[in-house]
């Protein structure tokens, strides 16, 4: 096993591994805040979820315009300058959240905040898709990935060790962590961004914000765009309505929803980089569908009570609640669903950075954030129109149908550009044979 992991190493760019290793220190400060923001709002000012939720709300629409001037300064200004300043900011403004003692003065400061957090997020994939080749780039989205999800088993433990004697605290550290992480980077990751070729022409801040036209003038691009979107609208729910669903539905407190997020995570520490690894070979649009119809189905699962639709004998009753069976079938849908992340996430950001220019991959990957931006602003509202008017099965069905759409759209895609060079999936490397 250590000889497998250092030819892992060895494979992969020293820059690339300075990158993952600022971006888990840098998740680990973010971990240990994000998962008790909440809390803090709600206790602190003694107001309920609604008056937080319209906080994180505005963090989220002011990032997306955040998300997008970066993307745009990232192709003309380069990728370090943006990363660098993101941290600083970070730091700075993280303080500026846990200084603040009146909530009316929290939603102007969610505004600026949330406009400038994100500027940086188009240059830190920008950066990834300049450092490795074509065919090392949905695994190195998948290393990034692994290392997320370890910093989400670590850091909300520290956090909440912190959290019991001071919010505050936890403000204090993600400062110190992102000044860390910004000094580490300066000292140790140059730029990255590609020369531009002698016969390019040169475009001014006017200019560069313009080139977003041509990115939504690529049509196939912006269909894979909005078959991601629809997608993500039903993956988010993982993490706001369906805990909300399991508790009032199915009687499962907060702490069993939360060992289900564990199991989601320990699943792709433990498999991520294999299961990339066994797909790269694979056309990256056949590999979309595949992971959205993991989703169809493990989604479609939580609207579905295996005890009535089996009959609801009495022997099936007693196995149920005896063996929690109907959660035992819920860890099995998060399983599921974990195994279609798996293959989405770094295949869909490889995907983005094939379909941009080397000029404008910071505009196309700013684009790109809307997958995950659009979803996290309008998807926690629309889930709860479902939950509390209609039968809340419902909101898992047509999270199924969707992610059909989304499978359906996919093949589309593959069937009309998936021959071309920059998605064909990564040759399979020959065995040398020795002789006899």
């Amino acid at each position: 096993m250590p000889s497998r992991l250092k030819n892992i190493y060895q494979e992969y760019p020293r820059k690339f591994w300075l990158v993952v290793g600022v971006s888990f220190i840098d998740r680990i400060g973010g971990t240990m805040l994000f998962p008790f923001f909440s809390l803090y709002i709600t206790q602190k000012f003694d107001v309920g979820m609604t008056q937080a939720g319209i906080v994180l709300g505005i963090f989220s629409i002011f990032g997306l315009f955040g998300s997008m001037v970066g993307g745009a300064l990232t192709d003309k200004l380069g990728r370090r300058k943006l990363i660098l300043f993101g941290l600083v900011f970070s730091a700075l403004s993280t303080l500026s959240l846990g200084l603040v003692n009146e909530l009316a003065m929290l939603y102007p400061l969610a505004v600026f905040v949330g406009l400038l957090s994100q500027v940086a997020g188009p240059a830190q994939q920008a950066m990834i898709a300049d450092i490795l080749p074509e065919k090392q780039r949905a695994e190195g989205f998948g290393i990034l990935r692994v290392v997320a999800n370890l910093a989400w088993m670590i850091g909300p433990i520290i956090g909440g060790i912190v959290a019991n004697h001071s919010y505050f605290a936890l403000f204090v550290a993600d400062a110190i962590v992102s000044c860390i992480v910004a000094v580490l980077f300066y000292l140790l990751i140059p730029e990255t961004k590609p020369e531009p070729r002698p016969d390019a022409e040169q475009e001014n801040t006017y200019t560069t914000f313009l080139g977003y036209f041509r990115v939504m003038r690529d049509p196939a691009f912006m269909a894979f765009i909005v078959a991601a979107i629809l997608m993500g609208m039903v993956y988010q729910q993982m993490y706001n309505s369906l805990s909300v669903y399991l508790r009032d539905n199915h009687g499962i407190p907060p702490s069993a929803y939360g060992f289900l997020m564990t199991t989601s995570a320990v699943t792709v520490v433990l498999l991520q980089f294999w299961t990339t690894r066994r797909i790269k070979h694979r056309s990256p649009f056949i590999m979309m569908a595949l992971g959205a119809l993991f989703y169809a189905f493990g989604f479609a699962m939580f609207g579905f009570d295996p005890l009535y639709a089996l009959g609801g004998s009495f022997l099936l009753y007693k196995w149920t609640v005896s063996l929690s069976g109907t959660y035992i079938w819920f860890m099995s849908a998060i399983v599921i669903i974990t195994i279609g992340e798996m293959i989405v996430m770094p295949v869909s950001q490889a995907l983005a950075a094939n379909f941009a220019p080397e000029d404008m991959r910071g505009r196309y990957m700013a684009i790109f954030g809307l997958a995950w931006a659009i979803p996290a602003t309008v998807g926690p509202g629309l889930a709860g129109l479902i939950l509390d008017n209609y039968n809340p099965n419902l909101l898992w069905y047509l999270g199924g149908a969707l992610c059909l759409v989304s499978v359906l759209s996919f093949y589309a895609l593959h069937l009309r550009i998936g021959s071309q060079k920059r998605f064909a999936p990564a040759p399979v490397e020959e065995r040398a044979v020795s002789p006899a």
